[in-house]
């Protein structure tokens, strides 16, 4: 299995925050507090963000033993978060 590097993790991610944020998503700083940055993403919008971030990857969060909140709440965590999944399914 090819090995994500970090950059194509960010990009993937912008584009799944694009498709519900729009233009506000693409000029997101990767350590941006993702409720601060962007307009109406409330708890809901977390929780897409998260399934659709699942979806994406082929990967599976787990809520109960994964401090979600903190991981998804910048581009920067969610993609460290990501990569480290991604390399857990690949071992």
């Amino acid at each position: 299995m090819q090995t994500l590097e970090p950059t194509d993790i960010n990009a993937r991610l912008v584009a799944v925050l694009e498709q519900r944020f729009g233009e506000a998503a693409r000029a997101l700083p990767g350590d941006a507090d993702l409720a601060d940055a962007l307009p109406g993403f409330d708890s809901l919008a977390a929780l897409e963000y998260v399934n659709a971030v699942e979806a994406a990857f082929g990967i599976e969060v787990d809520f109960v033993g994964d401090d979600v909140r903190y991981q998804f709440s910048t581009l920067d965590r969610t993609t460290e978060y990501v990569r480290e999944r991604v390399e857990d399914q690949a071992a």
